[in-house]
Order: structure tokens, then C-alpha cells, then sequence
């Protein structure tokens, strides 16, 4: 007839929910174990690109070092090069006015002055209205 313990109906849903776990627990470990390895990848060629970057930022300094040198190199032979040419005109113009430049220091303190351009004082701000102190807020202390 009935049996009021019925252990023979439910041991076989019992075995069947352990075995579903069971294999529902290697699913998500196996697929833990992939983003893992995946992630691990990810890092080491993220780390190669950093380092690939760095030697690529290095090369390129030094090569705008070197392009800097060479352009200084160049201006420098340049100014040599139009130094003489200057200094003759100028003996030129000495020769034709040697009264204008009586103190030969004047001459050169002109001539390194006049590439620079002097910065205009600052200009004061106009005083504001509100900072008039008002009279009838006049704090007497003693």
C-alpha cells in the first residue's frame, strides 16, 4: 500500500540534481579556467605592446635630439658664415658715420637689444565700487 516514507521515490531525483551540479560546477570551472588563461594572454601582450612603445618613444627622441643638433649645427655655420659678411657692412657704415658712434659698447648693447622686445608693464585693474568702504558701516575700534 502507501508507505509514508517513501524513500524509494525520491532517491533517484536526488542522485539526478547531484550529477547536474556536479557537471554545472565543471562547466563553470572549465570556462573559469579559459577567462584565466585568456586574461593571462591579454596581460603578457599588453606588457610586449608597452615595452614595444617605450623602445619605438626612445627611438623617437633620440632621433629629435639628433634633428635638433643638426639644426643648431646648421645655424650656428650659418651665423658664421653671415658674420663676416655683417661685420664688413658695419665697418662700412663706421667708415661713412664714425661720429654717430663715439662709445663702440653703446653699438653692441643697441645691437643686442634690438631683437628683443620689451614686455608693457601690467596695467592695474580699475578699483571695483564695492571696495569704497562705506561710511555709514565704518567700524570704530579703540
Amino acid at each position: 500500500m502507501l508507505t509514508w516514507t517513501g524513500e524509494g521515490a525520491e532517491s533517484k531525483p536526488k542522485h539526478s540534481m547531484v550529477a547536474s551540479l556536479t557537471l554545472l560546477f565543471l562547466v563553470a570551472y572549465g570556462m573559469m579556467l579559459l577567462l584565466i588563461v585568456e586574461q593571462a594572454r591579454t596581460i603578457n601582450m599588453q606588457s610586449n605592446l608597452i615595452h614595444v612603445l617605450f623602445d619605438d618613444s626612445a627611438q623617437l627622441s633620440a632621433m629629435k635630439g639628433k634633428a635638433a643638433q643638426k639644426q643648431y649645427a646648421e645655424a650656428q655655420a650659418k651665423a658664421k658664415t653671415q658674420a663676416p659678411s655683417t661685420q664688413a657692412k658695419t665697418q662700412d657704415s663706421q667708415a661713412q658715420t664714425p661720429s654717430s658712434q663715439a662709445n663702440p659698447r653703446a653699438g653692441a648693447k643697441n645691437e643686442r637689444s634690438a631683437g628683443k622686445l620689451k614686455k608693457p608693464a601690467p596695467l592695474k585693474p580699475p578699483k571695483d565700487t564695492s571696495d569704497d568702504a562705506d561710511e555709514r558701516r565704518a567700524l570704530i575700534t579703540i
